[in-house]
């Protein structure tokens, strides 16, 4: 007969993990315990957890898994940036970057394996959703890269793989626990979810306590135009998107991020400027500006960076802020819309055999 499959222990919430320790007849702390290794220590195994009794350690093992995503593929780029593809508990990889500056290192990660969004600038889509990831596997992603470089985090962004508001209930786990003191401690400004445009997510997000941050993938305020660029949003009409802003802004009194990836002779003409510029006048919005990254097979092209800097001045006329984003690691396919869902390649599989043996 084969064995039952245990639960992983990260799946389990703050309450319980606490009512976990009850039911094991262990006092209160034991839960803060707990708690503190699995989150701001980051144990790779019960083992690790040295004040906790043998036997409450060898129960946890006897129930719960407690798995490690492991790296089988690691690039760096000329700027420093690393991308890592890891493999989850079942198999599936995901990719992860890790960007520093100065004394400051920024990590992207996935919320999903795969997009059922079909943006047609993005590598990530190619091949479909293969599922959602929980909280822990998100989690373990930023630890993994902390982990690499020897450094806590500053800052985490919700870019990678995936639209995190299709997976809205163990996103925001995941943010609560890099923004806990008794987890990664990361400041809720300074954890930004990228959504392309998921309305009720918007909604919702506009109600968290947490002062976390927003960014919205708008790339075209044209809509058969964006239809034809982001088919995964076409339900959610930019009328009805710009009232869910208005309603964020309304709720939170903070600024919400558009991203516009500029696409040579899809978005970046005159005509699309204007309403953009119509979109953001007199928002608290600023705009970050991306020169869309190539990607293998695409027939999108991006802007000039003289094109994107009249973009900049054009929006500034308005008073509307706005950037260009340095793309980082597009030399390693890290860059934005450049992470794919993707399968190992022997020489990778061989690798995470041998940890195996």
């Amino acid at each position: 007969m084969a064995a039952a499959h245990k639960q992983d222990i990260k799946e389990l919430s703050r309450d319980e993990l606490t009512q976990l320790m009850k039911d094991l007849g262990q006092p209160a702390f034991r839960a803060k315990q707990l708690i503190s290794w699995l989150y701001e220590k980051h144990a790779h195994s019960f083992d690790e957890m040295s004040n906790l009794p043998a036997t409450l350690r060898s129960s946890l093992a006897e129930k719960y898994d407690l798995f490690i995503p492991r790296e089988a593929a690691k690039q760096v780029s000329h700027d420093g940036s690393r991308k890592y593809l890891l493999q989850l508990s079942d198999g599936v990889t995901v990719e992860t970057v890790g960007m520093p500056r100065k004394n400051k290192l920024s990590v992207c990660i996935s919320t999903q394996a795969g997009c059922a969004m079909g943006c047609v600038f993005c590598a990530t889509g190619e091949g479909g959703l293969v599922r959602s990831l929980t909280a822990g596997e998100m989690y373990d992603q930023v630890m993994h890269v902390a982990e690499d470089f020897g450094t806590r985090p500053t800052s985490v962004v919700f870019m990678g793989q995936g639209e995190p508001f299709a997976n809205y209930d163990e996103v925001l786990k995941a943010l609560r626990w890099l923004n806990a003191a008794d987890g990664a401690g990361i400041g809720a400004r300074h954890l930004t979810v990228s959504t392309c445009g998921v309305i009720p997510g918007i909604r919702k997000f506009a109600l968290e306590p947490e002062q976390f941050t927003l960014a919205v993938s708008l790339h075209s305020v044209i809509q058969p135009i964006r239809n034809k660029i982001m088919p995964g949003v076409k339900k959610y009409t930019l009328h009805r998107l710009r009232e869910a802003m208005d309603y964020y802004i309304e709720k939170t009194g903070r600024r919400p991020t558009y991203e516009y990836a500029l696409m040579s002779g899809i978005n970046d003409n005159r005509p699309d400027i204007d309403e953009l510029i119509a979109f953001c006048e007199g928002t608290l919005a600023h705009v970050n500006l991306i020169q869309i990254n190539r990607v293998d097979g695409s027939f999108i092209e991006p802007s000039t960076q003289e094109k994107a800097e009249d973009i900049v001045r054009r929006l500034a006329q308005h008073g509307i802020e706005a950037t260009i984003r340095q793309s980082r690691g597009n030399d390693i396919d890290a860059a934005c819309g450049q992470l794919k869902q993707r399968l190992l390649t022997k020489a990778e599989q061989a690798k995470l055999d041998k940890l195996d043996q």
